[in-house]
């Protein structure tokens, strides 16, 4: 699903003033893969998500999705594979605070061809999925509790039937006890075929992937499968914190 090649990342400052992000990365992520990318902040790991997540583009090097080599894409290519390729789940959940659960999981379908017949069973899919009861689907989303906020996030992410879901530090604004339900739908949504990138400063969060990637100062330290993947614990949808 996604190759890259030798990619670097530049950030141009005032004279001499140079920051490289990336330094020569080349990574292979298989269709179906669980994937950890660790590494200490500044380490690069934060900038690698926003280029597979085609936020950002590198200053050499390539990146191929499903065989496609993104750098050669217009910024119109490029939105549809954001809008519709990809799945994103962030730290800061990034939900329109005002609006319902059902509205910000369809924000994605605003601009997109799909028939307005058939936006709303996406979204109570994708709702289900997520494990969000139905019961809360028509409350503000500031109404929430983080860990149903991130269950929100997560049905927005697959609202478009993704084959990718990237996650930038799902569980950092969350307890200990809601990370792990948090995990443990990212485990069983990879379990049903979806291909997971998440990116993490923490061991134990980690854990939870199939493999994970050492990252620091832009370079690949490891790459290395899970000797033991650890299992987050299935609970009930109306436990999740």
């Amino acid at each position: 699903m996604i190759v890259i090649e030798n990619l670097c990342k530049v950030y141009h400052g005032g004279i001499g003033a140079d920051t490289v992000a990336l330094d020569g990365i080349s990574l292979t992520v298989e269709d179906g893969e669980f994937v950890a990318i660790m590494g200490p902040s500044g380490s690069g790991k934060s900038t690698l998500m926003n280029i597979l997540g085609c936020l950002d583009t590198p200053t050499s090097g390539s990146y191929f999705l499903d065989d496609e080599d993104v750098s050669t894409l217009d910024d119109d290519s490029l939105a549809d594979i954001r809008n519709l390729r990809l799945g994103f789940v962030f730290q800061s959940f990034n939900l329109l605070p005002r609006a319902t659960v059902m509205r910000n999981v369809l924000v994605p379908l605003l601009y997109s061809t799909f028939k307005k017949s058939d936006r709303m069973g996406m979204a109570e899919h994708s709702l289900d999925a997520a494990g969000l009861g139905e019961e809360l689907w028509y409350h503000k989303s500031n109404e929430l509790s983080g860990g149903q906020m991130q269950r929100v996030a997560i049905a927005r992410a697959l609202i478009t039937d993704p084959g990718l879901i990237l996650a930038d530090e799902p569980t950092g604004n969350l307890d200990s006890k809601t990370g792990e339900h948090i995990l443990s739908t990212f485990q069983r949504l990879n379990d049903e075929g979806r291909t997971i990138v998440l990116i993490t400063h923490e061991p134990d969060v980690a854990a939870h992937a199939k493999r994970i990637v050492h990252v620091q100062d832009g370079k690949i330290l490891s790459d290395e499968p899970v000797a033991t993947q650890r299992r987050a614990g299935e609970v009930a949808v109306d436990a999740v914190g």
